[in-house]
């Protein structure tokens, strides 16, 4: 046993078992983002290393300690999906069909971190954008959208936003928050000396205690914004409070990816440690335009689907029932196996979940059971005789005699699963 090959550190299998709360949340994420007219999208997971370097930032923890890159082929396996999705945006010329569109995928991001509960190096999102608009209705939209989710999912979550300005009100900002770090800097983490050169703002995000007791009174960006910021803020404020959105102004947030402007906002709890953040985003306008599209605003959020099935589990214990198989055959005999092998292609091919046993009754019955089907067929060599098969109620262990007819069988079987 020793000598077994194991998962890598940092990405995880989904087993059978925890299957039923990933779809819970995925078939979750999919009605919701249908709800607001979102198309989905589906993206490669290889792309060019450049297009993260510009999307996200070259002086980014991402860029600089977490990209899976394939130096000589200058690839990259993405880290996130905002990038690629503007990026196939762009290729595609999508923004003719319609200047306002809405997107959304889902599927496997990877970053180089250290693997602790909530943070894999293979994770998932479910990654939604917005492009086209600048209105604030759609900032509120799109927060209305997460609490959304999470309301259906019955995961209780709290609504932090935030704006981060733009590229005309934040540099004023930033040489304020650099004099203030400056008269910390010894009392600051390797990493927050580092960022309070070349990205200062995420020294606000960082998660170290020590560094959290310096950051007591740093000048907030909302108090810088200009007119046409603080205007959009108040705006997007307003629209929230009108759809009965409940939310708190989080001064210290920050994003950790470069492109971001204006609103910002994540949706945390208290329940996962460190790792406190389930669903992140916010306005990225001018991004599309510096990865070679045009002048097309944007914003949207990527919510973390491991983070949200540890959160439905420790809020439900277990997913929502759901009946994975229609009918078991237990079939007694060559004879018997061999019609009964050609009634469940029939019945599946009509629509019906069958799954088929082998051994004793007794054996068979027990396969049943554990496959948790409500109704089961049992076929002999005397029920083959007799041109019928024995049709068992698991829930109340009636059972009834059913012509061996497809047509019949198929009918019959129908008015039971729809009681």
């Amino acid at each position: 046993m020793g000598n077994n090959i194991t998962a890598l550190q940092g990405f995880k299998d989904i087993v059978p078992a925890d299957i039923a709360l990933w779809r819970e949340v995925e078939e979750c994420v999919r009605e919701v983002v249908g709800r607001f007219q979102c198309v989905e999208i589906r993206l490669p997971i290889l792309e060019a290393s450049e297009l993260f370097i510009r999307s996200i930032g070259e002086q980014t923890d991402i860029v600089e300690k977490e990209m899976y890159t394939f130096v000589d082929k200058k690839v990259t396996i993405r880290p996130e999906a905002t990038a690629s999705l503007l990026r196939a945006y762009i290729e595609h010329r999508l923004h003719l069909s319609n200047p306002v569109q809405r997107f959304f995928t889902i599927g496997p991001m990877f970053r180089h971190e250290r693997p602790q509960k909530g943070r894999l190096r293979q994770f998932h999102q479910a990654d939604v954008e917005f492009l086209g608009s600048d209105n604030a209705r759609v900032d509120a939209e799109l927060l209305a959208m997460g609490a959304m989710i999470f309301a259906l999912l019955a995961i209780p979550i709290r609504l932090e936003l935030n704006s981060l300005g733009c590229p005309v009100c934040r540099p004023p900002y930033r040489g304020v928050l650099v004099s203030f770090l400056q008269q910390r800097l010894d009392f600051l983490c390797e990493d927050c000396r580092r960022r309070s050169v070349t990205n200062p703002l995420r020294v606000l995000d960082c998660k170290k205690e020590k560094c959290r007791a310096q950051l007591d009174g740093a000048p907030a960006l909302l108090d810088y914004l200009c007119e046409p910021c603080r205007v959009h803020f108040t705006q997007v404020r307003t629209c929230a409070d009108g759809l009965g959105l409940d939310y708190h102004i989080n001064t210290a947030m920050v994003r950790g990816l470069d492109y971001y402007v204006r609103t910002t906002f994540e949706f945390v709890t208290d329940e996962l440690g460190s790792q406190a953040a389930v669903c992140a985003g916010g306005r990225y306008d001018g991004l599309i335009e510096m990865l070679g599209g045009g002048p097309v605003p944007g914003i949207g959020f990527a919510l973390g689907l491991e983070r949200t099935v540890l959160l439905l589990r420790k809020h439900r214990r277990e997913a929502a029932p759901v009946r994975d198989l229609d009918l078991f055959i237990a079939a007694l005999g060559d004879d018997a196996a061999a019609r009964c092998f050609t009634l469940m292609h029939t019945l599946r091919t009509a629509g019906l979940r069958v799954n088929m046993g082998s051994g004793s009754l007794k054996s068979q019955m027990k396969q049943a059971d554990r496959a948790g089907a409500p109704l089961v067929i049992i076929c002999g060599e005397n029920e083959l005789a007799e041109g019928k098969v024995v049709l068992r109620d698991m829930a109340t262990k009636q059972q009834e005699d059913v012509e061996l007819q497809d047509n019949g069988i198929l009918l019959r079987l129908r008015q039971l699963l729809e009681r």
